[in-house]
């Protein structure tokens, strides 16, 4: 539920930056309904009227993608990710041919050298760890549909540190060229294309930012409430009961209220970072110290008192016990003046604190634990996973057949 209630204010915040896209397109080509894009003559809760019709329709047109089923969502992401790749290469390339490459230069702001560089470097690779930290919580909600291990490692590698390479180096350069070409340092992409003189070029581009946004919102910030808020009552909320609860939530929280916030923005990181943090230490202890990596695959698939994964209540206490002490001690770092410089790193401190704290306590309780009678080592749950992700891919075949 943690990780839940988080994706459910990013997927709010996603969804306002996708209708402003929209928007600029609207006020583009209609500069008559500009008026009702002033939030202080037309407008509620601190978004314009004309903003409020916009993040309506891409939260009416992303539940409908959601309402129907996980291939439409994986043929919807299909699309969506080379889509937005081709624009941004488009964009990237009008702008250095705009401002001509002799005139884009990288270093924009105070420029380090030697050991200064490491605490930015540092600092940087903590936020970075804190925002990704939340969707691969959720990982397991895809890898499920893949048809093997290999897939999903192939998959990790083009879509971690070759996409998050290769996108990085484009929207850096992108945004400095906008600086020669416009006059002044535009980092929001969105805002780039609508400044472009070709009517057809911003159509396409906002457009493409539009639908490109919708799916990795729906990706990584729809499914993983959809199942979190499932799982609390699945006899009561269905999938798809449970992504509508959480996307009714995010009306709620105003997220642009949030957004346009930037030091709400760092609280939110951090405080994301305190929670997740925690989790990871737990789940990495629990894995690797105390399971040493075996996995009893049927008892994952019962609900019976004698499975391994049984808790009372459904809830394992020790695990709780870790986890709530050391994500006040992570908030307290964030929140308290004096503690400022522990903030950036609240998700390494909770993921130490808590992996500690779950030793600590599994070693405590470690008598109580029964061995389990069957136990699969990590290669061969790989392959049994592996033949169990194929049997139900060619039965999925032959149902569709």
């Amino acid at each position: 539920m943690i990780r839940g209630l988080i994706a459910v204010a990013w997927y709010g915040i996603r969804t306002y930056l996708a209708s402003s896209a929209l928007v600029i397109v609207v006020l583009k080509f209609v500069p008559q309904l500009l008026p009702y894009a002033d939030v202080h003559h037309h407008g509620f809760a601190g978004l314009s009227t004309l903003g409020w019709a916009g993040f309506m329709l891409l939260w009416v047109l992303q539940a409908l993608v959601f309402w129907n089923d996980m291939e439409t969502i994986k043929k919807f992401i299909d699309f969506a990710g080379p889509a937005v790749y081709v624009v941004m290469f488009i964009l990237a390339g009008y702008m250095v041919y705009r401002a001509g490459w002799r005139n884009i230069g990288i270093n924009l702001g105070g420029v380090k050298h030697g050991m200064e560089v490491v605490p930015v470097m540092i600092t940087a690779t903590s936020f970075v760890v804190s925002y990704f930290s939340g969707p691969m919580l959720n990982f397991g909600d895809f890898s499920r549909y893949s048809k093997s291990f290999r897939s999903v490692r192939r998959g990790n590698f083009w879509g971690l540190p070759v996409n998050f390479l290769a996108f990085s180096l484009v929207t850096v350069i992108t945004t400095v060229a906008t600086l020669p070409v416009f006059g002044q340092l535009i980092t929001d992409p969105v805002e780039t294309v609508g400044r472009i003189d070709y009517p057809t070029a911003v159509i396409l581009g906002a457009l493409t930012f539009t639908i490109a946004t919708i799916g990795i919102n729906i990706v990584a910030n729809f499914v993983s409430p959809a199942f979190d808020v499932s799982n609390v009552a699945p006899r009561l909320i269905s999938w798809r009961a449970g992504g509508m609860l959480a996307a009714v939530a995010s009306i709620f929280i105003t997220p642009w209220n949030l957004f346009n916030n930037p030091a709400v923005i760092d609280y939110t990181l951090d405080v994301l970072g305190s929670f997740i943090g925690p989790l990871y230490g737990i789940l990495i202890v629990d894995y690797y110290l105390v399971k040493r990596q075996n996995i009893v695959l049927d008892d994952l698939y019962t609900v019976a008192p004698t499975g391994s994964y049984w808790y009372r209540n459904g809830v394992n206490y020790r695990a709780v016990a870790a986890l709530l002490p050391v994500a006040v001690i992570a908030v307290l770092c964030v929140m308290i003046p004096a503690l400022d410089g522990f903030g950036n790193f609240s998700w390494f401190i909770g993921a130490g604190f808590a992996a500690l704290f779950s030793i600590a306590s599994s070693r405590a309780g470690h008598a109580k634990h029964a061995e389990p009678a069957t136990h699969v080592t990590h290669a061969g749950t790989a392959r049994k996973l592996e033949s169990i992700c194929a049997s139900n891919s060619s039965t999925r075949t032959r149902r569709n057949a």
